[in-house]
């Protein structure tokens, strides 16, 4: 074995100590890659490893537009169970982390586990208490114009009402679902504290879909939370293209007849109005009990019955089974109805043009139809 002797050894560090250091290899390049040769248009972007994406954006845009559907059939279920326009629609669509998605809800709250035979675990679905309790107080007669919205767990009859509605949030769920998978829903159990409840780990992505609701002058939120791992058995079929054709197939006449079902049973107010007229504001400052207003109506003249606000009918005044009743004598025309019937009655009614046509003789001439 060769040994290197003192002067051998200070030659060497000699060497190195006054050799020329090698250039350093560009960061950027050596992060992208080793092949590249310029790094104008290179864009370094930050990768947050505690909330990974892992669904991704074809994914995300198909669950918003499934959830659109949820959102429409909802709203129509809920009208015409509460008997009052309701509207729900999608506001947000969005990964996060369970434990973010625990956080950012009320407590008390209406939080609801639900699952499937055909899925492997439970997804949450948390209705708001800005617009839970006014659903209990329509349901049991109020008008919720000025209600309180306590700040306690619902009681037992609260949420057998509450029931009610999240059983047509599980129909409609799994309507909207139905163009992907065929997948029933069911609610397993109810919490009024979402700390208590972790169905995932907290570090678990979860995809949450937030949606607004509306009922009057009233309006809440609703979140759907779908843990990752729920729904990744049925994730290859949420691509924008299957989708799309699903929900092409989805347009059956069964779904046609559903929602004709729903806004059939919804309610409508109707009015009749005797007659209008116009007064001073002098007039109307000095009125009180007992005054008559005069209208150029006749007391023998039909009044005219309104739905929702718009005239449609003209009717007259009576009375059934001892009480006041409207019986519809004729249905008021639109302005489109009348140019069409005015269109009509002018081409039935147009006169024969006789021209002469050489020695053949008068040529009747009849509009077209």
């Amino acid at each position: 074995m060769d040994i290197l002797d003192q002067s051998e050894v200070d030659a060497l560090l000699a060497a190195v100590g006054g050799a020329e250091p090698e250039p350093e290899e560009d960061g950027d390049l050596s992060v992208f890659s080793r092949h590249r040769t310029s790094i104008e248009n290179v864009e370094i972007r930050p990768y947050d490893f505690k909330r990974p994406e892992r669904v991704s954006k074809d994914q995300m845009r198909a669950l918003q537009t499934l959830h659109e559907t949820f959102a429409r059939n909802f709203g129509a279920a809920l009208s015409g169970f509460l008997r009052t326009i309701i509207e729900v629609r999608v506001a947000t669509c969005e990964q996060m982390t369970y434990a973010e998605f625990i956080a950012s809800l009320p407590n008390p709250t209406s939080f609801n586990l639900i699952g499937s035979d055909s899925l492997n675990g439970q997804m949450c679905l948390e209705i708001s208490p800005l617009i839970i309790y006014p659903v209990i107080d329509k349901l049991l007669g109020g008008s919720a114009q000025e209600l309180f919205i306590p700040q306690r767990p619902a009681t037992a009859i609260e949420n057998r009402l509450i029931t009610q509605v999240i059983r047509r949030a599980m129909t409609s769920l799994s309507e909207a679902w139905d163009g992907v998978r065929e997948l029933k829903f069911h609610v397993e159990s109810t919490e009024s504290n979402p700390q208590l409840v972790q169905i995932v780990p907290p570090n678990e992505v979860v995809v949450v879909v937030g949606f607004e609701m509306k009922m009057s002058n009233r309006a809440g939120t609703i979140n759907l939370c779908i843990p990752y791992n729920v729904i990744e058995p049925v994730m290859d079929d949420l691509s924008s293209t299957s989708w799309f054709s699903a929900s092409l197939k989805g347009q059956t006449q069964e779904m046609r007849e559903r929602i004709k079902e729903s806004i059939g049973i919804a309610g409508v107010s109707v009015s009749g109005v005797l007659t209008t007229t116009t007064v001073s504001i002098q007039d109307l400052i000095n009125l009180s009990v007992g005054d008559i207003i005069m209208t150029e109506t006749n007391s023998s003249a039909p009044v005219t019955l309104c739905v929702e606000g718009k005239p449609k009918f003209t009717a007259i005044v009576g009375k059934h089974r001892n009480k006041r009743a409207l019986q519809i004598k004729d249905k008021i025309q639109t302005s489109k109805e009348r140019r069409q019937s005015a269109k009509s009655a002018d081409t039935a009614e147009a006169p024969e043009i006789n021209v002469t046509a050489g020695s053949s003789g008068p040529i009747p001439i009849r509009p077209t139809k």
